[in-house]
């Protein structure tokens, strides 16, 4: 079911209730990154969708977030990305970020207009990471954890600046995939570097 609409903010600071979202679904290189969050009981102040925040405030509420709230991460690889598509590849991320809670959430809201096939009760929500603390939560976790694995992979392949466009086509990444061609981490199903491996 996908629904959208106003906060409902009692609901998603039920025990049984968690917030998916994903970070890097667009990006030419990297892994897809999900995180699932159970909110604790009086929940976090100052939670938005991770894009709209500062670099410092996100990680501020991401250390608050982990050191208070349950959450689960889950990562589908480059590889699990070109062998089932980007789209799979994010379900698969998402399920195993719920599936890493531990306990099963009685409820699952998921960013987006598509839910994985899985058992649990879900909705999709559109703009849900606007829409509700614990996806807003999840967005965070996503975001973050994301951007480290870019960052310390950046230091491993350093001609394509990683550090600042985490994997995203800018033009100084798809200018350095037209000089030195792409890596192990770059998405061979993307149409930018399946051209790059043509040149």
């Amino acid at each position: 079911m996908t629904r959208s609409g106003s906060p409902d903010l009692p609901f998603c600071l039920s025990a049984t209730i968690a917030g998916v979202d994903e970070a890097g679904r667009g990006p030419l290189a990297g892994p897809v990154v999900a995180a699932a969050v159970i909110l604790c009981p009086d929940g976090i102040e100052g939670l938005a969708d991770s894009k709209v925040l500062s670099a410092a405030k996100r990680a501020r509420l991401e250390a608050e977030i982990r050191e208070r709230c349950s959450f689960g991460i889950g990562i589908a690889s480059v590889d699990e990305i070109d062998a089932i598509n980007i789209l799979q590849a994010t379900m698969l991320a998402m399920t195993r970020a719920v599936e890493a809670l531990g306990d099963a959430p009685g409820h699952v809201l998921v960013d987006g207009n598509r839910l994985p096939r899985w058992s649990y009760r879900a909705e999709a929500i559109v703009k849900g990471d606007a829409l509700h603390p614990c996806i807003s939560a999840a967005s965070i976790l996503a975001k973050q954890h994301r951007d480290r694995m870019m960052l310390a992979a950046a230091a491993e392949h350093p001609h394509y600046g990683w550090e600042h466009n985490m994997g995203y086509g800018t033009a100084q990444h798809l200018a350095a995939l037209r000089e030195h061609g792409p890596c192990p981490l770059h998405r061979k199903s993307f149409a930018p570097v399946a051209q790059a491996m043509l040149l």
